[in-house]
């Protein structure tokens, strides 16, 4: 991974080699000291979606990349059916008893608490822990720290910590995931985060169909280029009720279409003239439609840019990026002033080949691809340029796709 930020990203990311993370969990947990070979390290990458926003609970497609920045635990298994986390960047410390979840307090620990009840749920074996948390992950970026920090507890929380022995796959996992967001949070976020972060594939971008389930790796031309994260400062809160409003606007629009046309499942049934024709009749109201038609044609964009970066046609790509952007910003309305101002400094940088904003919006972070040459003039710029602009202070970062969640080598070298 190759940070284009500051010692305190820097001191994050050391946080997270092994032997620093078996050193705390021994000072947190005097019995971890004494029970090395008990410990078990575990990783859950982040993610940055390349292209296919607010398509994935459309049944549609997306184009995710697990990335290197990701959410580190060192846990102690326990047989006293209770789990206790401590974050390293804090010293925060909290916890709850596997057979009594606590309701849902808006804290980082109902994503823990939410994975528990699933996999309960699920009929999977559990079993409780200590534990200690590292992550380079900015939280709240639009880089699914949440859904990092899911499965990572998935993993921690399995008795033995391998699917295979649950007879279960990445996608399960993934799954599980999904509902403790959905059913537990509260946020009625689609598959693809959870998706990225479990089947991840070094090197690669991942095509998704949300709607079979289908998946494969789409290799990256990241020879000469690289994708570079730069975080506007503005915090997403996909808690709010702005996400969730959206995706009812995509169901009610569906369950209107479908009393014509009972074929219709998802707006991945609905063509642009069928579109057009409930608008016109009144049917929709222009909002609504206008939400409708950006998910129509983003999973178009989709399709085009997986067949773009195989023949590594970067223009192509490019324009997909801009038009993707455009439509986030005017159709679906999920962009925000500081995400534009980003997209523009970066599109103002000779050798950004391709600049949008990435996750569900309302604040967060843009995607680019970049010659690796102009990496460095693009940080200068957003350094210099966005804080002029939105008085808030931008990080920057280069990273690469990473592989899914899983356990970490027993060794205390860093991988």
């Amino acid at each position: 991974m190759t940070h284009v930020a500051g010692n305190a990203e820097l001191a994050a990311a050391d946080a997270l080699a092994p032997a620093h993370l078996r050193t705390a969990l021994a000072e947190a947990e005097p019995a971890a000291a004494d029970h090395p070979a008990a410990v078990r390290l575990v990783r859950a990458p982040g993610r940055v979606n390349l292209i296919g926003e607010h398509t994935d609970y459309n049944e549609g497609l997306v184009l995710p990349a697990a990335i290197d920045l990701e959410i580190r635990l060192a846990v102690l298994p326990t047989d006293d059916r209770r789990v206790e986390i401590t974050l390293l960047a804090t010293g925060e410390r909290r916890g709850f008893d596997l057979d009594s979840l606590p309701r849902p307090s808006g804290a980082w620990i109902d994503y823990v608490a939410g994975v528990t009840w699933s996999l309960g749920e699920g009929g999977f074996k559990l079993r409780g822990f200590r534990g200690v948390l590292a992550s380079t992950l900015p939280v709240s970026a639009g880089l699914s720290s949440s859904a990092a920090l899911e499965l990572a507890s998935t993993w921690a929380l399995l008795d033995p910590p391998d699917p295979a022995a649950h007879a279960t796959t990445g996608m399960r996992l993934a799954q599980l995931a999904q509902r403790a967001e959905n059913d537990f949070v509260g946020v009625r976020c689609g598959l693809m985060d959870q998706f990225a972060s479990s089947l991840g594939r070094a090197g690669a971008a991942m095509l998704l169909d949300c709607r079979s389930l289908e998946y494969r790796p789409v290799p990256l031309p990241l020879e000469r280029h690289a994708l570079v994260v730069c975080d506007t400062g503005s915090p997403r809160r996909l808690g709010t009720s702005e996400y969730n409003a959206r995706r009812a606007q995509c169901e009610r629009a569906v369950a209107v279409i479908a009393r014509r046309d009972p074929a219709v499942k998802a707006l991945r049934d609905v063509d642009l003239e069928t579109l057009h024709r409930a608008a016109a009749s009144g049917e929709l109201d222009e909002e609504t439609a206008r939400r409708c038609e950006h998910v129509i044609r983003e999973n178009g964009r989709v399709e085009a840019a997986v067949e773009a970066f195989e023949r590594g046609d970067l223009d192509t790509v490019g324009r997909l990026f801009a038009e993707s952007h455009k439509s986030l910003r005017d159709l679906f309305e999920v962009s925000s002033p500081e995400l534009d101002s980003m997209v523009d400094i970066a599109l103002s940088v000779p050798g950004v080949v391709a600049a949008r904003m990435t996750g569900g919006g309302f604040g967060g972070c843009t995607v680019n691809l970049v010659d690796r040459d102009a990496m460095e003039t693009l940080r200068e710029a957003v350094m210099r340029e966005y804080p002029r602009r939105t008085g808030l202070r931008p990080r920057v970062f280069a990273v690469e796709p990473a592989d899914g969640a899983g356990l970490l080598p027993a060794t205390d070298g860093r991988p």
